[in-house]
């Protein structure tokens, strides 16, 4: 059976990606996740999100990423694009703690929601490691399968694509920024925002100019960090 053709993807990802689909892993992984709904599991984020970071960011579009670890686990927040949340929800501390930098970097002020859609539409890829989790649980889904599936999209991406820039914040997208080719790409790395540790080096790290730094050095127009405030949104 060809389950490809069942996957709602955005083309450009879905043409690189349907023969994972057919996988063990993802078979395995579908199995499991089907059953813990069966079971009463609330997962996050909704099926049609769970792609979003890929549907939101078209392959040849992609020009910084960002690896997040796994979906917010409270109600509401997860929508598929790592770090972000729905507007109307609390801004998570981890990503306060990027606008605070943000704003040291670039003198960007923080906007009033965590919607990171405007850098999605922009180039960059809001990926999590592992795209599902249940609620209340965080790392529920951790060790199922997602993680070989990413890895793939950044294999690719390193391999296909050139002159991108990865931002690697913590010890988990360290490890799996390890396949990067470092002559060819940009790779960012600092400690997590998390405020256990974002002032062991997240703070001061400069991410954000030094990735436009080096995409205007290779010739592409640099990322605008700074987000529209809710009133000034014509859709999500």
């Amino acid at each position: 059976m060809n389950e490809s053709r069942e996957i709602r993807l955005e083309a450009s990802w879905k043409s690189r990606l349907a023969g994972e689909f057919a996988k063990e892993y993802m078979v395995r992984l579908r199995t499991f996740l089907l059953e813990r709904k069966k079971a009463g599991a609330v997962i996050y984020p909704p099926g049609d999100k769970i792609f979003n970071a890929l549907d939101s960011t078209p392959f040849e579009q992609v020009r910084v990423v960002i690896l997040g670890q796994d979906p917010y686990h409270g109600p509401g927040q997860a929508h598929g694009l790592c770090f972000s949340v729905r507007l109307g929800v609390p801004t998570p501390p981890s990503l306060l703690n990027i606008f605070k930098e943000i704003e040291q970097d670039l003198g960007i002020a923080a906007p009033d929601h965590g919607y990171l859609g405007h850098w999605a539409e922009q180039g960059v890829l809001l990926l999590n490691a592992v795209l599902t989790v249940e609620r209340g649980k965080a790392g529920a889904h951790q060790g199922k399968g997602w993680e070989s599936f990413t890895d793939h999209v950044v294999r690719l991406l390193n391999a296909e694509r050139e002159g991108l820039v990865f931002m690697l914040w913590g010890n988990y997208a360290l490890k799996k920024g390890q396949v990067i080719d470092r002559d060819r790409h940009l790779v960012l790395s600092a400690p997590h925002p998390s405020p256990l540790s974002a002032n062991r080096g997240f703070f001061g790290c400069r991410h954000f100019s030094r990735a436009n730094q080096w995409l205007q050095e290779h010739g592409q127009s640099p990322i605008d960090w700074s987000l529209p405030m809710v009133g000034e949104m014509e859709h999500i």
